[in-house]
């Protein structure tokens, strides 16, 4: 006999007391009950069930054997239920935190081509700066840039990275001229990126080294980096901006990067969901799509 099944009629007839009321959940006739429960006491060699006329009752060992059983027995279909997963379509709604401008330009398309091809897939996309809590907040997934802060009860992957690139106008270079090292920054006109009354440091790879931080001096303060990259454009001083956000205005020309020669910072791009025993087919959609089409986009 097969020692699963025998372990799954045993556990049903513990459940229901009897074996004629186990027969009848199982579909089987009361002797196979027997049989199987039989099977695995000459297969252990101890007795697992008292039995009366009238009733019956789990040995000690019985007892501590059901437990295990029903252990095993619901691995077992957790694992059916896994499998079952890999081939079930993403279904339901998909409740999504992110950046805004990155979400804008780099996330939402992606995941929007998933919804096409899923069509019983929702999506309920929040385009946000502020961290929100994931798991407070209902979301089933979260995009967060940068270090990572508090991540219990999170499970994380880091999915692409952006780089940095240090740029500004032809207009701005010809009044101020264009620096030629990282030294020469102290002296130009910043557009300074402050997020929640913070001013962030530009940062350049040093190999074997910590990053070299400058903090930009200038006299424009913006908390949106689409509107830094405006400014920029404008002439209005030197900005350190993602990549795939100037990608545009640097092929035609609109901004000029600067420092060819050094190394650009990367900012790690992670996906973080809620811990659960099974990943729903949605989420491990998405994160799979944003891990194969982003680092495309952001780099």
């Amino acid at each position: 006999m097969d020692r699963l099944t025998s372990m799954a009629v045993f556990v049903k007839a513990v459940d229901l007391g009897s074996f004629a009321a186990a027969a009848d959940a199982l579909e089987i006739s009361g002797p196979m009950v027997g049989k199987h429960v039989r099977f695995l006491e000459e297969r252990l060699g101890i007795r697992l069930l008292n039995r009366t006329t009238r009733r019956q009752s789990l040995t000690d060992a019985g007892q501590a054997y059901y437990e295990r059983c029903r252990a095993v027995l619901n691995e077992a279909e957790a694992a059916d239920a896994v499998a079952a997963d890999d081939r079930s379509e993403p279904r339901g709604r998909l409740r999504v935190t992110m950046p805004a401008l990155l979400g804008r330009h780099c996330i939402a398309p992606l995941l929007m081509k998933l919804a096409r091809k899923y069509p019983h897939l929702e999506l309920d996309l929040s385009f946000s700066d502020p961290i929100a809590d994931v798991i407070e907040a209902g979301y089933d997934l979260a995009i967060r840039t940068g270090d990572l802060d508090d991540q219990s009860g999170l499970i994380t992957r880091r999915i692409a990275s952006q780089r940095m690139v240090v740029c500004g106008a032809r207009s701005y270079f010809r009044v101020s001229g264009r620096p030629k090292t990282l030294d020469d920054l102290a002296a130009h006109q910043a557009i300074i990126y402050r997020r929640s009354g913070r001013v962030r440091p530009w940062l350049f790879p040093q190999e074997g080294r910590p990053p070299r931080e400058i903090m930009p001096s200038g006299r424009l303060r913006l908390d949106d980096l689409e509107a830094i990259a405006d400014a920029a454009a404008q002439g209005m001083g030197l900005a350190w901006l993602p990549y795939w956000l100037v990608r545009e205005r640097l092929t035609s020309g609109a901004l000029v990067s600067l420092f060819a020669g050094q190394p650009e910072f990367l900012y790690d791009c992670h996906a973080l969901w809620p811990r659960s025993p099974r990943l729903p087919p949605k989420v491990r959609a998405a994160v799979d799509t944003l891990a194969a089409g982003l680092p495309k986009l952001t780099m």
